[in-house]
């Protein structure tokens, strides 16, 4: 028994050196290639410098992205026309399937309520911090709580929230921190947070706020900042203060950044599969669009329709990215 032990052990050290001699050739290789392009593009001169330069520095970066994400892209709006192990075109059938399947429709919706809630909660809260933290002395320390939260991965943010959420017996004692405070508030018979539909859904968006609002906050604080003092002295002159300053000089002033702030969040709300996978699974009710997309993928092995669901989800954040990068545009030409 211990010989095999042994032999195991020996095995498993001998894959292990391997792989690790693997990477360290991989980047070896991947250093060497770059030594060599700054070599070249060092010892060109003349009329091919530039060109040349462009080419060594720019080829590398549009090779990883062909590679990394165009054919992928392609490859993946190539499956959703076929069967699940993509050897029977099927046309949109898959497509079909997920546009008139109930239980698919239910998740589309689920999706769209997770980007009307989530995005302009987080935008919301974001806001109204970076109003009343900018009044305070030592708001940095604050600001940097707030923002904490973006140093935590969405999956960290959901096992912290799993134990935030966690119901018991009655009878038997609280960790989870919802339901001891509602045993206290005097419930003595508190749900089990994630079995109460459509609660836990809401829930399950409390994690994403608590994750965006910092990012939220710090941008439209620099945004509210950055208002020149002779606008808002001008105002005030005129007579705008409280609700009215805010309403009618710093939003209209800051509406751009607000409207990039609310479309990346929807952005990553609408790509949300890690806080739905790491608490539920997506069951009772709280599947979206991202989290079937894995499941019909790599649960029930149908690329056909997690290709099908992919492309879109693709479509859908599309619109919004290239919103943003319009709006941007927008803000850097008036500047």
């Amino acid at each position: 028994m211990s010989v095999t032990r042994a032999l195991l052990a020996d095995g498993a050290w001998t894959d292990a050196s391997v792989k690790l001699g693997n990477m360290v050739g991989a980047v070896a290789g991947f250093l060497g290639i770059l030594l060599v392009i700054f070599f070249v593009a060092g010892r060109a001169s003349g009329r091919i410098a530039r060109p040349l330069a462009v080419v060594l520095f720019l080829g590398p970066a549009v090779l990883l992205l062909i590679v990394g994400l165009v054919a992928p892209l392609v490859r993946t709006v190539y499956l959703s026309f076929y069967n699940d192990d993509g050897t029977k075109f099927l046309g949109g059938k898959n497509y079909g399937w997920a546009l008139t399947t109930e239980s698919v429709q239910h998740v589309l919706l689920n999706t769209l309520l997770w980007l009307a809630v989530a995005p302009l909660a987080a935008t919301g809260l974001g806001l109204l911090l970076a109003l009343l933290i900018d009044r305070v002395r030592g708001q940095a320390v604050y600001k940097s709580l707030i923002f904490m939260p973006m140093a935590i991965s969405l999956v960290g943010a959901s096992i912290i929230f799993k134990f935030v959420y966690d119901a018991r017996d009655v009878s038997q004692s609280q960790i989870g921190l919802m339901s001891q405070l509602a045993i206290s508030l005097g419930w003595h018979h508190p749900p089990n947070w994630m079995l109460s539909q459509p609660l836990n859904t809401f829930l399950l968006m409390v994690v994403m706020v608590w994750v965006q609002t910092g990012f939220a906050m710090v941008v439209l604080s620099a945004a509210i900042n950055a208002i020149p003092d002779e606008v808002t002295e001008a105002a005030r002159l005129d007579g705008a203060d409280g609700v009215k300053l805010f309403w009618f000089v710093t939003v209209p002033m800051i509406r751009t950044t607000l409207v990039v702030v609310l479309t990346t969040v929807m952005i990553t709300t609408l790509k949300a599969f890690d806080i739905v996978r790491t608490m539920t699974g997506g069951n009772f009710g709280t599947q979206v669009l991202a989290n079937e997309m894995y499941s019909q993928s790599f649960v029930q092995f149908n690329t056909g329709r997690g290709s099908a669901l992919a492309v879109i989800l693709f479509l859908g954040v599309l619109p919004l990215v290239a919103y943003n990068i319009l709006q941007l545009r927008k803000e850097r030409a008036v500047r």
